[in-house]
């Protein structure tokens, strides 16, 4: 039960931090979801660092549970990336859509990759 109210107490937070990053006021404008895209990005960069914590440290189940599944899974906006991708095509912006597709999964790669070599 303690393994719940961890991954829930972390997803709360998370979720309140990627729905504050939503309330950024870009000093431009563009149709391209660059707020999402920063938003996984930091996530796959911190469950990186988080990874290498836990080997590092011994970090307890508890923690890894609250890090991990709880506030990784709640700041991290898979879902929304499916979602502005498919609205992109939809809209006949092919190319800004395989983009940012690339751009995220590169990114994405690339901040696990430094978040566990940062770490």
């Amino acid at each position: 039960m303690i393994q719940c109210f961890m991954v829930a107490l972390g997803g709360g937070i998370g979720a309140i931090f990627r729905y504050l990053l939503t309330k950024i006021q870009l000093p431009f404008e563009t149709t391209f979801p660059i707020i999402t895209l920063f938003t996984n990005f930091a996530g796959a960069f911190l469950i990186g660092i988080i990874v290498s914590a836990t080997a590092k440290y011994a970090l307890s189940e508890k923690t890894v549970l609250f890090l991990k599944t709880g506030l990784c899974g709640g700041f991290t906006t898979f879902s929304t990336f499916s979602l502005e991708s498919i609205t992109l095509i939809e809209q006949k912006n092919n190319g800004m859509a395989y983009c940012y597709i690339i751009c995220s999964i590169v990114f994405c790669m690339i901040g696990v990759w430094l978040g566990k070599k940062i770490f």
